[in-house]
């Protein structure tokens, strides 16, 4: 199998927005809405949840998202609220910025509360089978997550989002294989070994990682020389050790 690919050279924000409105058509999701939504109504919608419109007219705080949230009947566990903020690409979580939330309910052509209502039902149920959509998500997710001026997540949140992405209790996809609780042993093999921050680079191939490990959990595809970063090769010894450990047969 060959090593991953070299990571893509970023998108615009405009790029961003044209590559989402192109899989929304693409993907069926503007039927959350009986037509075109109308940028006038969304953006009456947005003024309803400003926090301070004197000091910050296009955009959207904590309190406001609060708010938001609770008229959209969406559990702040659950990865509806990530699911959210990655289709208006949120700046950070609880933050929403006028242009991508207009710009993002177009493209689901939700301009209600209950057609966005629909909209994120639909997307959610979309996320254990659609890669693309599920991917995004995860991607994103770093933003949200990401302290404010830092460039990396601390351990101890990411184990909060991974467990949230990785659960189908909370609307994610379960990190778990016949053999090998994935998850759980990658939570503790960072507790236990890593204990540092997990930069970008670090947080987009575990969910590679992820992926692979479910389409074949021997690891028989395994390179180690591939262009997987130092704590996931790290990883993949501690795997083969706790399955010698546990008297498993080392299908890897």
């Amino acid at each position: 199998m060959a090593p991953p690919k070299k990571k893509d050279k970023p998108l615009s924000n405009a790029s961003k927005v044209d590559k989402r409105k192109k899989y929304f058509q693409q993907t069926g999701s503007s039927k959350a809405g009986s037509g075109p939504a109308g940028s006038q109504t969304l953006n009456k919608l947005f003024d309803k949840y400003r926090d301070a419109p004197a000091d910050n007219p296009d955009g959207i705080g904590i309190d406001g998202s609060m708010k938001y949230m609770q008229d959209l009947k969406v559990d702040l566990e659950d990865i509806a609220v990530l699911i959210i903020g990655e289709a208006l690409q949120s700046p950070s979580m609880g933050e929403f910025t006028r242009e991508d939330f207009v710009a993002g309910w177009k493209g689901l052509n939700a301009d209600t509360i209950t057609k966005q209502q629909h909209a994120i039902i639909s997307l959610r149920k979309k996320i254990p089978t659609d890669p693309e959509l599920c991917r995004r998500v995860y991607r994103h997710t770093f933003q949200l997550a990401r302290p404010a001026s830092q460039k990396s997540i601390p351990l101890e949140i990411a184990i909060e989002y991974w467990r949230l992405l990785f659960s189908s209790a909370h609307g994610g996809v379960d990190w778990v294989s016949n053999s090998t609780l994935w998850l759980e042993w990658w939570l503790m093999f960072l507790q236990e070994k890593w204990k540092k921050s997990v930069n970008r680079d670090m947080w987009n191939m575990t969910y590679e990682f992820c992926k692979k490990t479910m389409e074949d959990e021997s690891l028989g595809w395994w390179d180690e020389n591939g262009a997987w970063p130092g704590v996931v090769d790290d990883f993949v010894l501690y795997v083969k050790q706790r399955r010698e450990q546990d008297g498993m047969m080392d299908i890897g």
